[in-house]
């Protein structure tokens, strides 16, 4: 049954991206006659920068998708790690599993890159951390374009995210990530059915490599190397890990981030790095993990716990125990139109700041930092003027080994490194972690 699922992914993708491909370029289906991709060494190795926007979506009845998005996330990352997902191949199968669209209503974070050559297609992808296979061709009006470059492999390919997923077949291609830096035979999801994606084209996986093992098949013990694996194993970049810097944004759309592939943007942060290992606690360990406690000015609302640093959550997410300490601590009510915790001018007046310990350092998100933009009220379906809180609830009580999301957030106030090579992550404070901007109306 499988073989079969496989095979027709093969045939869906063929017949759906191959009138894009040059003459002759594709003979077979099966990924035994491609053209040659092009191995020429590149001149130096470097970092480059990715920019990567904000968009917050008008048009949605409530931020009540976000907050049930981020959360379904959370879920799906723990059931992934316990293995639900493994041998999922079917999409009838996949979605009875699908708890919510992969893509949030309200706010995604997306950047352009460019697959293939001659023809080179521009593709919108989420930035995500917290899975590792990039893939193309979520929607029918981009497809998946087969170029000069595109070489089709015998697998198929399936993952499902928990709130979405895609199937189709695994080709290897060129992929340009920035000026200069162009990895070739990059393995590459070439999609042929997908649920969950509106308004993207799929992932750009950033994640450890290790979560792209088992999606393939046949090959289910086949493990794909991710972009920055491969980057820096053809010589192209400088090191082996990824710089994210974040800056808070108080209009719908915003080119207000950068990826440094290859090292760090010494501009972007204040002070010095401080690194911590990736965590040894599953399920946390599987994605780019870290344990931390969480303060509540003076309070300890979470003990020192595994959780992760995620690029494809918005909110920040504590443990159930975690977060009612805090909702009790801040006087915030569930706003119902927003899902998301809402405080009085009054009560907003006396918020503490969030303190959290990492590594034995300790950094501060103010009150300001843990305050959803109110000039972007109407666009969670909340109220003009009025005080709504980013953290909320992950789903689960303290002691799953996933206790908290640091979502984006959290990472706008910090610059964040993911050092691939060394299994750690490093975090700083910015001239924007005490800046004061999400209070603004206007």
């Amino acid at each position: 049954m499988k073989s079969k699922i496989a095979q027709l992914f093969l045939a869906l993708a063929w017949v759906r991206c191959s009138q894009g491909a040059p003459a002759g370029a594709l003979d077979l289906p099966l990924g035994l006659d491609v053209p040659a991709v092009s191995t020429s060494p590149p001149v130096q190795a470097f970092k480059a920068t990715l920019p990567f926007a904000r968009r917050v979506n008008a048009g949605y009845s409530g931020s009540a998708s976000m907050v049930q998005f981020d959360q379904a996330r959370a879920q799906s990352l723990r059931d992934r790690a316990k293995g639900k997902y493994a041998g999922v191949t079917s999409a009838a199968e996949a979605a009875s599993l699908v708890n919510a669209p992969a893509t949030s209503k309200v706010v995604s974070y997306v950047t352009e890159i460019q697959i293939g050559n001659n023809p080179g297609t521009n593709y919108s992808l989420l930035i995500d951390t917290g899975s590792s296979n990039t893939w193309a061709g979520a929607n029918m009006s981009t497809p998946y374009v087969f170029s000069e470059t595109t070489a089709l492999t015998p697998n198929a390919i399936f993952v499902e995210y928990g709130s979405g997923f895609f199937g189709g077949v695994e080709v290897t291609d060129q992929i340009t990530l920035a000026p200069g830096l162009t990895i070739t035979g990059q393995g590459i999801g070439a999609a042929a059915t997908s649920q969950g994606f509106d308004g993207v084209d799929g992932i750009l996986g950033i994640g450890p490599q290790d979560l792209t093992c088992g999606t393939l098949f046949p090959g289910l013990s086949e493990c794909v190397p991710t972009v920055v694996d491969n980057a820096y194993q053809q010589g192209l970049l400088e090191a082996y890990e990824i710089g994210i810097s974040f800056t808070p944004s108080t209009v719908p759309s915003e080119m207000n981030g950068e990826l440094t592939f290859g090292g760090i943007d010494e501009r972007k942060y204040k002070g010095n790095l401080n690194y911590v290992n990736i965590t040894s606690t599953s399920p946390a360990n599987r994605y780019v993990g870290i344990e931390q406690s969480v303060t509540y000015g003076n309070t300890e609302i979470l003990s020192s716990t595994s959780g992760i640093i995620d690029t494809g959550t918005t909110l920040l997410l504590m443990a159930t125990d975690a977060f009612s300490a805090y909702k009790d601590m801040t006087g915030g009510i569930m706003d119902n139109s927003t899902g998301l915790l809402k405080v009085s001018q009054e009560q907003y007046g006396a918020l503490e700041s969030l303190y959290f310990n990492i590594g034995g350092t300790k950094y501060e998100l103010t009150p300001d930092a843990q305050l959803w933009p109110r000039s972007l009220n109407e666009y969670i379906g909340g109220e003009a003027g009025e005080y709504y809180l980013v953290a909320s609830d992950n789903g689960a009580v303290s002691g799953s080994g996933l206790d908290f999301i640091n979502g984006m957030t959290w990472l706008e106030r910090f610059y964040t490194v993911y050092d691939v090579g060394n299994s750690r992550v490093g975090f700083a404070t910015t001239s924007h972690t005490h800046a004061v901007s999400n209070i603004r109306t206007a």
